[in-house]
């Protein structure tokens, strides 16, 4: 599997705040939003009815400001994991100039689709994900 996964984004109205720029809340939903094609893409259908994966943590670096009508590529990543954990990285790229307007880390938990506990990490989902 290709190390990158990317989706593309346009700036639309709806994403910008009073500032004008993008919402930081809205780079929070990107982020979810390129992980979870990410998994969607590769994960078999009967493993996606199994487990599902929630995020126990953020941390994201605002650069430059995303403005109406830019368009952007979001790009992740996976990299280290625990038993039930695995970190995921991203970068949000304006295509323009290529400009990296913010990179981010979050850590995300596998749960047990039917009763929600924490699901250590096997063979079928490092196939997904590595």
């Amino acid at each position: 599997m290709n190390k990158f996964f990317t989706i593309q984004i346009k700036v639309e109205e709806k994403h910008l705040d009073s500032l004008k720029h993008v919402n930081n809340v809205v780079y929070v939903q990107w982020l979810q939003d390129a992980a979870l094609t990410h998994w969607k893409t590769f994960v078999s259908k009967e493993l996606d009815e199994q487990v599902l994966w929630v995020v126990k943590r953020h941390e994201i670096d605002y650069l430059h400001s995303a403005l109406l009508n830019d368009e952007l590529i979001v790009k992740t990543w996976t990299g280290d994991y625990s038993a039930a954990t695995w970190n995921r990285h991203y970068e949000i790229i304006r295509k323009a100039d290529e400009k990296v307007l913010a990179t981010a880390k979050s850590i995300w938990v596998l749960l047990n689709r039917k009763t929600f506990k924490p699901k250590r990490i096997d063979e079928q989902v490092l196939n997904v994900l590595q």
